[in-house]
């Protein structure tokens, strides 16, 4: 299964309101490990960005003036996106700047293109409820290296955001990498069949019994009542 995660910078938050796009990342995953297939593009957004949306991500309307606009690398950057499942952290806002800025050049959306979008924001949520779920944040929980983060940058963050995916989905420390050039020497994913192996059952002995008996009378006598423990012991 081909995934690629994106994530784009902007002159600001409405693309409604004329806001652009002014950086694109994406980064592929190829049946859950990065290939280091990743696509990068700064776009001349024809419009200078907002002074809080140049806070975050730092990157000045002198920088992006000699760049591509969007129109001379969409062919590129459809190509690459062709059938793929596409991994967005707050997909609405990414999305929907992606099809005003097609839509600009007469282009049908991006629906008609990719396969599925995964929403990682709302994944994160449903995961984590009422806890901070930004990337930053989840680069924290998830024990995520995210120290090279003080602006954000599309490629940087895709990359981030790819690492969170596979910890959210999956649990995995690491993303492994494919091909000999990028790949760590020494690294190799090991299946163990747990089928295979009989594991002890460990039984309680009596003190412990009667240990578990207290334990749940002092619970009859808080609760003024007998435990569920009791209840269904009882049934």
């Amino acid at each position: 299964m081909r995934q690629i995660v994106l994530d784009t910078e902007t002159t600001g938050l409405s693309a409604d309101s004329g806001d652009r796009i002014i950086e694109i990342g994406c980064v592929e995953l190829l049946n859950r490990k990065l290939t280091g297939n990743n696509l990068h593009f700064y776009v001349n957004p024809e419009r200078d960005s907002h002074e809080d949306a140049l806070k975050v991500h730092g990157i000045s309307n002198e920088f992006l003036r000699d760049k591509p606009k969007f129109g001379q690398i969409a062919d590129e950057l459809l190509d690459y996106l062709r059938d793929a499942e596409l991994i967005i952290h707050n997909a609405p806002f990414d999305i929907s700047f992606l099809n005003k800025e097609l839509d600009r050049l007469g282009r049908p959306p991006l629906k008609t293109v990719i396969g599925q979008v995964i929403d990682s924001l709302v994944m994160a949520k449903e995961m984590f409820p009422g806890k901070r779920n930004g990337l930053d944040a989840l680069c924290d929980r998830l024990g995520v290296d995210n120290s090279g983060r003080t602006l954000h940058g599309a490629l940087l963050d895709a990359e981030l955001l790819a690492d969170v995916y596979i910890n959210m989905t999956r649990g995995q420390d690491a993303l492994l990498i494919e091909g000999n050039e990028s790949s760590e020497a020494g690294v190799e994913t090991i299946v163990i069949d747990l089928s295979r192996f009989e594991l002890p059952v460990l039984r309680a002995n009596e003190q412990e019994l009667q240990g578990h008996d207290v334990a749940l009378a002092d619970l009859d006598k808080a609760c003024k009542g007998k435990t569920l423990w009791r209840k269904l012991e009882a049934a």
